[in-house]
């Protein structure tokens, strides 16, 4: 689809890299409605809801917007960082990281589904993450979040083919933005892992859109490394013990609700 025919409704819209898509978007002449838990930012024009997507009343208002402004391409950008040994993990973060970045965009999808298919053409696009094909030590939860996304966008795919929706999977590897804080940044800096700006992953969105691929994931040795793990699997394991050594130290008791992670 060209970006000057998308209606794209943008969920994490107020985030690093959903700021750079947005604008990135529009300046390729794409109409864009933001989503966000908060109130619209100063530069995110006039198409905005104020919504929660892990609640059932933040689903129904972005149906509602959706249907009454036409939306034909729904971009999955909305999600919640996890990093750390699993030990040091609370479950409540681990339920909140699940329910954000697997859950809502399933419900969500399910939800904005027959307004897509009434659509002449329309495009779902999920923003999962590298890690949701490589088992990265320190992203076992987070990667989980993504591997359970990636895994229902591509039987979606299939599932829809033969239909007018088209479904697609962007996977950025680590971007700098807050997304990632400090201890994320001293194990990339620790383990040679590359750090992309959000307007390369914004840039890579619209490439995905205009050509109506089916994937694309960007970096080396990312790319790479996505392939051969499908291909590998457990022949890999060795190659992560510099990732595994660099991780902070677990608790030696299970994390609890209070613990921070």
């Amino acid at each position: 689809m060209k970006a000057t025919d998308a209606r794209v409704l943008l969920t994490g819209a107020s985030g690093g890299i959903g700021q750079a898509m947005a604008q990135t978007l529009r300046q390729a002449g794409a109409h864009v409605m933001g989503i966000g838990r908060a109130a619209a930012p100063t530069a995110a024009g006039t198409d905005w809801v104020q919504a929660d997507l892990t609640t059932a009343e933040g689903q129904t208002a972005v149906g509602e917007a959706a249907a009454a402004w036409g939306a034909n391409v729904l971009v999955h950008a909305a999600g919640l960082p996890c990093f750390g040994p699993l030990g040091a993990v609370p479950p409540a973060q681990v339920q909140a990281v699940l329910q954000a970045n697997l859950l809502a965009p399933l419900l969500l999808t399910q939800r904005l589904l027959p307004q897509l298919l009434r659509q002449p053409r329309a495009q779902i696009v999920f923003v999962g993450s590298a890690l949701g094909r490589i088992g990265l030590p320190g992203f076992s939860v987070y990667g989980a979040s993504k591997a359970g996304l990636h895994g229902f966008a591509e039987a979606l795919r299939r599932e829809l083919d033969g239909t007018p929706v088209r479904v697609q999977i962007l996977g950025p590897r680590s971007t700098r933005t807050g997304f990632n804080d400090a201890t994320v940044e001293a194990y990339n800096r620790a383990t040679g892992t590359a750090m992309d700006r959000p307007e390369l992953v914004a840039a890579a969105l619209l490439q995905l859109i205009e050509s109506e691929a089916a994937e694309r994931f960007l970096g080396f040795p990312e790319r790479l490394a996505v392939r051969l793990n499908g291909v590998l699997g457990a022949l890999l394991d060795g190659s992560f013990v510099k990732h595994r050594r660099s991780l902070p130290a677990a608790p030696l008791q299970p994390a609890s609700e209070g613990t921070p992670s």
